[in-house]
C-alpha cells in the first residue's frame, strides 16, 4: 500500500512538471505571436511611408531599395533570431529614410507623414513591449526546463529551450548615416 502511495506521488508530481511545462511553452507561442502581430502592423505601414518619402525625394533610390529589401527580409524571418537580425537591419534602414527626411522641409511639414511617423513611433513601442514580454516568458521556460527535477521530465518528454528575441552584439550600436553629394 505504501508503495501505491509513493507511486501516485511522483505521478503526481512529474504531471505539475509536465503541465507546468506545457503552460510555459503555450504562453512562449502566444508571447511569440504578439511579437509576429505587431512585426506585421510595423511591416504593412513602411510601403506607405516610403511612398510619402518618394513623393518629396525621388532622387534617393538606394535608400528607398534598402528599406524595401529590408522589410522583405524580415517578413521572410521565421526564427526569433533570423527575425531579430532581419529587425534591426530594417530599423537601420528606416533610420536612414528618417535621416534623409530632414533633408526635405516640406516633406517633414507634411501631415500625412508627421501622422506615418507618429504611428511608427507608436509602434516600435507595441514591438519593444512585445519583445520583452516575449523574452521574459522564454527566460522563464529555459530557466524550468534548466532547473532539478523538472530538467528531467522536460528532457523526456522532448522540450527544448527556445531562442530570444534580441539584438546582435554589432546590430546594438546605432547606425552611422552618411548621405554622399547627389549630384
Amino acid at each position: 500500500m505504501l508503495q501505491l502511495a509513493i507511486v501516485a506521488v511522483i505521478v503526481v508530481v512529474v504531471a505539475m512538471m509536465y503541465n507546468s511545462l506545457v503552460r510555459l511553452r503555450e504562453t512562449a507561442d502566444g508571447a511569440w505571436a504578439d511579437v509576429d502581430v505587431q512585426l506585421k502592423r510595423r511591416h504593412d505601414l513602411i510601403p506607405n511611408l516610403v511612398e510619402t518619402v518618394k513623393g518629396y525625394a525621388t532622387h534617393e533610390k538606394g535608400t528607398f531599395e534598402a528599406v524595401v529589401e529590408a522589410r522583405s527580409r524580415a517578413m521572410g524571418a521565421s526564427t526569433p533570431a533570423e527575425a531579430a537580425a532581419a529587425e534591426n537591419m530594417l530599423t537601420g534602414a528606416l533610420k536612414s529614410l528618417f535621416a534623409l527626411a530632414e533633408n526635405y522641409p516640406q516633406l517633414r511639414a507634411s501631415e500625412n507623414f508627421g501622422r506615418l511617423q507618429a504611428t511608427l513611433a507608436d509602434l516600435e513601442d507595441d514591438i519593444q513591449k512585445s519583445r520583452r514580454y516575449y523574452n521574459a516568458v522564454v527566460r522563464d521556460y529555459n530557466t524550468k526546463i534548466g532547473v532539478v527535477p523538472t530538467n528531467l521530465v522536460a528532457r523526456t518528454f522532448g522540450f527544448r529551450e527556445r531562442e530570444f528575441f534580441e539584438a546582435e552584439i554589432g546590430e546594438r550600436q546605432v547606425p552611422k548615416v552618411e548621405f554622399g553629394d547627389s549630384e
